[in-house]
């Protein structure tokens, strides 16, 4: 794990001038994944050994480096590291997975704060929203890649709002789904290429941003809201929900997995409906329990497989990026920064993406090595195997490791020990889970 530590660390060494920046930034990544229950300017400065927080925030304030050619390092060495894990496994699809992310703040001082939808609250809260990309490789691995906050117009326009909030003078109101566009330029500009992007409705409703893919020539599988128009043919254009009434029968329903999950399969009813154009078509994913539908409108370029198993497969690949905040929020403090500077919210969201790049990496090429499961049951009432073996490394088990290493108050062997005896348990457990849902029975509501 230390080797990938310093491969990064090392290459993100030109993007600052000064050396002794340098090395405040890779204690600062060290302390964002070490074990601190909070992240912040002081206690990060505490855990490194500073006698004040000066030097943490002048190294996201105020020193001289290049926080974006950061994050295009951070992405390359995401883009490397799974690669070269998954040259080791049959080739499986690579998604970029579209989301964004807040935290809930207070007070209207902090650059990007309003009123707004937090999905991290759940509800209308004081807060701020960033926009990420995060890089999937089915059965290996997956990383955040990108992220540009979303900035209000008014804050943009407002002369003294602006220079308060460190906003630079360029900068122009981007919605969500062009800030989507800006990140997945960054992407492509750096050699990044997808099989599928994925994303949520705030993107598959971005006109904008589904013809930039498509001028791309990007195959792309994005939910849509249920009033999505579609053009069916012969003039005809239909809401996804009446689409399905009038065009889906009941025999059209095919029942699959969106893929396995910790517990299992993830078994839903599916069906697509083909509309006016040869390129595009829309997936209807239906809840066995509950009936819920939820539509995915694709587009897939000339050239590219058009089957219905392939669709499935990258609209389930899409809850990587959930995943990925989860880590980054519980793992690393990326909700944790009390900076208000917009450069300074940046710099530390980069510096959060580079320790979850390390721990993601090293999880991913250390698979093979540290996966000892036990066979999945095959039976509803199979009896329980004697030693469930080990779940292979998790980024938040290999974040504990390397924490461990770098500051190592226990006898040696006992991070050894913790780390075995929670991988084994998961292992016990997810096996049970999976023995439960063999006995379910999967059937479709009327």
């Amino acid at each position: 794990m230390q080797r990938w530590r310093a491969e990064l660390l090392e290459r993100l060494r030109s993007c600052f001038v000064r050396t002794q920046t340098w090395q405040q930034a890779t204690r600062y990544v060290s302390a964002v994944a070490s074990d601190l229950p909070k992240r912040n300017g002081w206690t990060i400065a505490e855990h490194v050994g500073d006698r004040s927080p000066d030097r943490t925030q002048r190294l996201l304030n105020r020193a001289v480096w290049d926080g974006d050619e950061a994050m295009s390092l951070v992405r390359r060495f995401v883009v490397d590291g799974l690669g070269t894990a998954a040259r080791r496994r049959r080739r499986g699809l690579v998604v970029g997975a579209l989301d964004e992310t807040g935290q809930q703040k207070r007070g209207a001082a902090t650059c990007g704060v309003k009123r707004q939808y937090m999905g991290c609250a759940g509800r209308v809260d004081n807060g701020i929203n960033t926009v990420h990309l995060s890089y999937v490789r089915e059965q290996v691995g997956h990383a955040l890649i990108g992220a540009r906050q979303w900035i209000p117009a008014e804050q943009i326009d407002d002369p003294d709002t602006a220079q308060a909030m460190g906003l630079p003078a360029d900068l122009r109101f981007r919605t969500k789904g062009q800030l989507a566009i800006d990140i997945c330029t960054d992407a492509y500009a750096d050699g990044v290429r997808f099989d599928v992007i994925c994303g949520d409705e705030v993107y598959g409703g971005c006109t904008q941003l589904r013809e930039f893919f498509e001028q791309q020539q990007q195959a792309y599988v994005l939910r849509v809201a249920c009033t999505f128009l579609l053009d069916v043919g012969g003039g005809v254009r239909l809401t996804c929900q009446q689409a399905v009434k009038q065009l889906v029968g009941p025999r059209q329903w095919e029942v699959r997995s969106a893929g396995t999950g910790s517990k299992g399969q993830r078994w839903y009813a599916w069906a697509q409906i083909a509309t006016a154009s040869p390129r595009h078509l829309l997936l209807v994913r239906r809840h066995l329990g509950t009936g819920e539908l939820a539509f995915h409108y694709c587009y897939l370029p000339e050239g590219q497989p058009t089957t219905m198993t392939r669709l499935i497969r990258a609209a389930g690949l899409r809850w990587p990026v959930e995943e990925d905040f989860e880590f980054g929020k519980d793992q690393f403090g990326l909700d944790q920064c009390q900076a208000r500077l917009h450069t300074a919210i940046r710099r530390h969201t980069v510096l959060v993406m580079a320790a979850l790049a390390i721990c993601a990496v090293a999880a991913a090429q250390l698979r093979a090595r540290t996966d000892t499961q036990a066979p999945p049951p095959a039976i509803p009432d199979q009896a329980p195997p004697a030693d469930p073996g080990l779940i292979p490394l998790t980024v938040p088990e290999t974040r504990r490791l390397l924490a461990r290493l770098q500051h190592q108050p226990t006898p040696p062997d006992h991070a050894h020990h913790w780390s075995t005896w929670r991988r084994r348990h998961q292992a016990r457990s997810r096996w049970f889970h999976q023995r439960t849902r063999l006995s379910r029975a999967y059937v479709l509501v009327n």
